[in-house]
């Protein structure tokens, strides 16, 4: 019997491998959707990135967790994940099953819907749950439908329907996925423009790649991006690239005095001798005293004697 899902609820598999099917009616303006699924560990983010299994890396290294080609059936289009539970390490808490849309959000997106089968049992057999998935503001452009979880000895299923404005890259990043910087920088853009918040700030922003512009900063190769060299959205690597920007010269500033001037006073010289205080300081040159053309004043009459 099919269990017909609500978001949030959760179903016991009784099986030791499953086939996660993503359906839905594709149509004119409907965007592509592509699968993926994430293994993560006790703490809630992959161990490493091989654990991101998705369009360009259909397959984890363990081969128990893999992606199938899609398919067209009566209902619409499908993409699948299979995932091995029984064969999975101990330290696979969770395998989160997504769903990316390429050239629009899911608001366009018809009938999505998650079916979950017991994949030893053979492609015959009626899905073991099934969840209709919908999108929460209709901007997303990536959603977790789903949840495979440990629970005891055995394994769960959970409706899950969180939705990301930023896609792919931001769902991956969220998971400790490292992921291309130029890739983040454009969902995060791509973000602002289906929600309507690009402003004309950002149309008129910088250049993207750090250093643009700056003498002596390599170009950017032609025809896509500068870590991939890629044009199309399916085939870039999600790898970190780090870009570092030249620093510029600094100018030259003069030495320091090594002394502060007193302030309203004629200066010494920079080297000269701090006087020892309390002492009469020498004089540079001799001088007479009194001077040779120093005069008394004739003294008044109150100073002569009678």
């Amino acid at each position: 019997m099919t269990h017909a899902m609500l978001k949030g609820s959760n179903v016991p598999l009784d099986t030791a491998a499953v086939r996660a099917v993503l359906c839905w009616t594709p149509g004119p303006g409907v965007p592509d959707v592509d699968a993926s699924a994430l293994l993560l560990g006790p703490s809630g983010r992959v161990r490493s990135d091989e654990d991101f299994v998705f369009y360009n890396q259909p397959r984890h290294p363990s081969g128990l967790v893999r992606r199938l080609p899609k398919k067209r059936v009566a209902e619409g289009l499908t993409d699948t994940v299979e995932a091995d539970l029984a064969g999975l390490d101990v330290s696979v808490d969770r395998v989160v099953i997504a769903a990316s849309s390429d050239g629009g959000t899911f608001r366009s997106v018809s009938d999505l819907r998650i079916l979950l089968y017991d994949a030893v049992a053979g492609p015959d057999r009626e899905p073991l749950a099934l969840f209709d998935v919908t999108a929460e503001t209709g901007e997303e452009t990536a959603v977790i439908c789903g949840e495979l979880y440990r629970r005891g000895d055995g394994w769960k299923f959970r409706a899950v329907g969180q939705g990301y404005p930023t896609g792919l890259v931001g769902l991956a990043t969220d998971f400790g996925i490292s992921v291309d910087e130029d890739a983040a920088q454009d969902a995060a853009q791509d973000a602002g423009r289906e929600g309507g918040q690009e402003t004309a700030q950002e149309a008129s922003r910088a250049p993207e790649r750090p250093g643009e512009g700056v003498p002596g900063f390599p170009e950017a190769p032609a025809g896509g991006s500068p870590a991939t060299g890629s044009t199309g959205a399916h085939d870039r690597d999600l790898d970190l690239t780090v870009v570092h920007t030249p620093v510029p010269p600094q100018p030259t500033l003069p030495p320091m005095p090594d002394r502060a001037p007193a302030y309203g006073y004629p200066q010494e010289p920079v080297n000269a001798p701090v006087p020892a205080y309390g002492y009469p300081q020498p004089v540079t040159a001799p001088e007479q005293n009194p001077a040779p053309e120093f005069r008394m004043p004739p003294m008044g009459p109150q100073f002569v004697r009678s």
